[in-house]
């Protein structure tokens, strides 16, 4: 079967069976990214208590560098996943051809990481071990699969097993960080433990969950056409998100050379109140992707012009108390010596109020076959970022990185939305087929 093929094949009765995602689907998603959110903050709380704020740092590392190699040795296989099991979850070689590669990432992000081990060990885990470094590359793996079934469950509509997952991947780190800590280990040892037994429940939950709702039905051989259209979709959708890590982030760096720890501090406690105004959205973008990728292309985009006034009425109208809440919850949460994050946060409130729109653009090209264009908003992002933050932060500190971020928030969903608005879907007669880009 070739790549042509995948798009021209018919919806089979397992995907046709797909429910279509609506408000309840988001509220669930919020909720458990909410819920998600809060146990990562416990578990942080816990290993800073427990093991001090130099283990907290390398577990920050062992949960980020992990995740992103399996994202990029996979060619953005997650992405990409969800995409192709909304838009052509029927074809009998899909699925197998999408479970092959994650394997193949599975085994290809830890080897990776055992060679590179030496470096790492040198250059970003100079007090561990080097032996417990290698152990750190099997969470290459097992997140690697975790986040791959979650978003197989995206893109066949299970939402409920979707957000089961969100909460599984974070939760099931207590218990086994706990046994570890029971067992006598301590410090990174217990927390590089934790993780794996963590990360292998997590993934087998997702698995599970796959398995029960029948991925494994009606399969056929793997085709190499259909996994080369899943790497080039992959890999232009993973930039985007890498983009937009890289936009949320990039200031911290930048303001902590040319400002300070000081500042840094002040503008981190802020950044993190000022994108809870994100979960709605976030939650939105989820539901919306696989949702625009089942439908035809005109009704995905008379959805999207449809929604997008009503998700930006929607976060302007929570900014106000969220602003409300950050004057009088900063300095009760943080501290007196944490006023000065409550300016920083307002004003990044102000970008971010347009988070609505920018989430039913960015889903609507993603779901679409258009991940290309969706990166080069996010793109954008990063540029305007980096400039204005030269410009502002050696004069005006934290405030002036917020009035860069505020600015590429803005600037980005304005060009996320003119694409979306404008972009081009020839008619597609039965038979044919549109490319994605």
């Amino acid at each position: 079967m070739t790549a042509t093929a995948l798009h021209a094949a018919p919806r089979g009765k397992w995907h046709a069976e797909a429910p279509m995602l609506g408000r309840r689907s988001m509220l669930g998603n919020l909720v458990a990214q909410g819920a998600a959110l809060l146990i990562v903050s416990v578990a942080s709380l816990l290993v800073a208590r427990l093991s001090g704020a130099a283990v907290l740092g390398e577990y920050a590392l062992a949960r980020v560098l992990p995740w992103l190699l399996g994202a990029v040795v996979s060619c953005g296989l997650p992405v990409s996943s969800a995409y192709y099991l909304a838009a052509r979850g029927g074809d009998p070689r899909l699925r197998p051809t999408l479970l092959l590669m994650a394997v193949c990432g599975a085994v290809l992000g830890p080897a990776l990481w055992l060679a590179g081990t030496p470096l790492l060990h040198r250059e970003l885990f100079a007090a561990v071990p080097s032996r417990v470094v290698a152990l750190i590359g099997i969470t290459a793996a097992t997140q690697l699969i975790t986040v791959w079934g979650k978003a197989c469950c995206q893109g066949t509509a299970d939402m409920r097993g979707a957000n089961l997952v969100i909460v599984c991947e974070e939760l099931l780190f207590l218990p086994a960080y706990g046994l570890a800590l029971a067992l006598g280990l301590r410090g990174i040892d217990a927390v590089v433990a934790g993780m794996i037994g963590g990360g292998v429940a997590a993934a087998l939950t997702a698995l599970a969950r796959l398995a029960a709702t029948g991925f494994a039905r009606g399969w056929d051989r793997p085709s190499g056409s259909i996994a080369s259209k899943v790497m080039t979709y992959g890999a232009r959708g993973q930039l985007g998100n890498l983009l937009m890590l890289i936009n949320l982030r990039l200031d911290f760096v930048i303001l902590g050379v040319l400002a300070g720890p000081a500042a840094l501090g002040v503008y981190a406690v802020a950044s993190k109140f000022a994108e809870l105004m994100r979960l709605p959205a976030s939650a939105l973008n989820y539901v919306l992707i696989p949702r625009f990728a089942r439908k035809p292309a005109a009704d995905a985009d008379r959805d999207s012009r449809r929604l997008r006034p009503r998700a930006l009425a929607g976060t302007i109208a929570l900014t106000p108390l969220v602003a409300v809440v950050s004057v009088f919850c900063l300095p009760l949460l943080y501290g007196h010596a944490f006023q000065s994050a409550v300016l920083p946060a307002c004003i990044l409130l102000v970008g971010l109020a347009v988070e609505g729109a920018a989430a039913v653009s960015s889903a609507h090209l993603c779901g679409i076959g258009r991940p290309g264009a969706n990166s080069l908003g996010m793109a954008t992002g990063v540029i305007i970022t980096v400039l204005l933050d030269i410009l502002l932060i050696p004069r005006h500190g934290a405030v002036g990185a917020a009035v860069a971020s505020s600015a590429a928030y803005l600037v980005t969903t304005a060009l996320l939305t003119a694409i979306s608005r404008n972009v081009a879907r020839p008619t597609v007669t039965p038979g044919t087929t549109v490319p994605v880009q």
